[in-house]
């Protein structure tokens, strides 16, 4: 998928976990996890929301663009 989420570097740069994200915004590991190894169909505006109101982000942080070879 030409669509990278890079959840697993925010996390890291705040040194905080999937399961500590999970819990501090109310969504569960296994869909954060399904987000996390790039699975995901889709996203809900309001799952960006609060990903990016926790870790302190912009959309753009999170998600990015490649293009397939």
């Amino acid at each position: 998928m030409a669509i990278v989420v890079k959840l697993d570097d925010l996390l890291h740069a705040r040194r905080m976990t999937l399961t500590d994200l999970s819990d501090r915004i109310g969504i569960t590991l296994a869909n954060l996890s399904i987000l996390k190894t790039g699975k995901a169909k889709a996203m809900r505006f309001s799952t960006l929301e609060a990903i990016c109101i926790e870790l302190e982000c912009q959309p753009g942080d999170l998600l990015a663009f490649e293009a397939d070879s």
